[in-house]
């Protein structure tokens, strides 16, 4: 079998080392560096010829994270790697995915051909912001969700009267999937958006009164929508309320306004980097390195994924 070589781009580096430690085998040597006027400089080390590679790389802003991807993976086809597959823990330039108003592009899915354009013969993501991302690619690919990991850390918390709640009518369907798997009843939080990043809580959807509450969603990146919900979950008696959330981008003065919610704990995964800041006490950060490696070594040893899918 080909050997199977694992790199990573400067926004996953963390990651990937979590995911070779997983697999037992060393993280790919290959320097991602900048020319002095700041354009993306890619040098493999070793030799791939032949390899399967896997290159781990989110494509959140800023830019350069996506244009470290393409220009790695034009470098690994251009060595003769036989396969190149690139893992993005999280697909960004997602929210754009289809034309809702004049003059708007459809940015997810132009990412999807700059990838596939790149060299990529396969993508790996995880929790996808719409589902139908995944027709957007004229390669093999796979969705993977974190919800075997989010799962399990609520399910080991034992807490009672839950109820889960969807934020927003997008996320309805994930959050029937993780009441389901924790035997919990199921709510609705109706909002509308007034103006981009503004949210307003119309109604909820269900009986939260004495109930310990999980908010799940796929980002968070203002945390309006999560910390707008719990307010109004609050107002209608719950008692504890904890989020939680596959990807954490957040933005400025996003923490600040989770610390002044009504929000006790929110739980997000590793899928974007977070070493550049301080995370507080009531943000547990865990991680999804056991699931993307498990996924890898299935895929290079061309088994199935399904059980990994729910």
């Amino acid at each position: 079998m080909d050997p199977l070589r694992v790199f990573a781009g400067n926004a996953s580096r963390k990651l990937a080392l979590s995911i070779c430690e997983k697999l037992k085998t060393p993280i790919g040597d290959v320097d991602v560096s900048r020319f002095e006027d700041g354009e993306v400089s890619v040098r493999f080390n070793e030799n791939i010829r032949g390899s399967d590679v896997f290159i781990v790389q989110a494509t959140g802003a800023p830019a350069e994270n996506l244009m470290e991807l393409l220009v790695m993976l034009d470098a690994a086809k251009r060595a003769s790697a036989r396969r190149v597959t690139a893992v993005l823990p999280y697909f960004g330039y997602a929210r754009q995915d289809r034309k809702d108003q004049p003059r708007a592009p459809i940015s997810a899915k132009l990412v999807a051909n700059l990838i596939t354009v790149a060299g990529a013969d396969r993508a790996l993501t995880m929790d996808l912001h719409s589902a139908q991302i995944q027709g957007f690619f004229d390669i093999p690919f796979d969705h993977l969700y974190a919800a075997p990991v989010l799962v399990d850390y609520f399910s080991q918390k034992k807490i009672s009267d839950l109820m889960v709640v969807a934020p927003d009518i997008g996320s309805v369907k994930m959050a029937r999937a993780y009441a389901k798997r924790l035997g919990a009843e199921l709510g609705l939080v109706d909002k509308r958006r007034p103006r981009p990043d503004a949210v307003e809580i119309m109604n909820i959807i269900g009986d939260v009164s004495g109930k310990n509450v999980v908010l799940f969603d796929d980002v968070v990146t203002t945390a309006r929508t999560l910390c707008e919900a719990a307010v109004a979950i609050r107002s209608s008696g719950a008692r504890e309320i904890y989020a939680g959330v596959t990807h954490g981008v957040f933005s400025p003065d996003s923490i600040e306004r989770i610390g002044r919610s009504p929000i006790r704990q929110l739980v997000i995964t590793d899928t974007v980097s977070h070493e550049s800041m301080k995370l507080p006490n009531n943000i547990i950060e865990l991680s999804i390195a056991g699931l993307l490696g498990e996924a890898v070594q299935r895929i290079h040893e061309e088994r199935s994924l399904s059980t990994l899918f729910i």
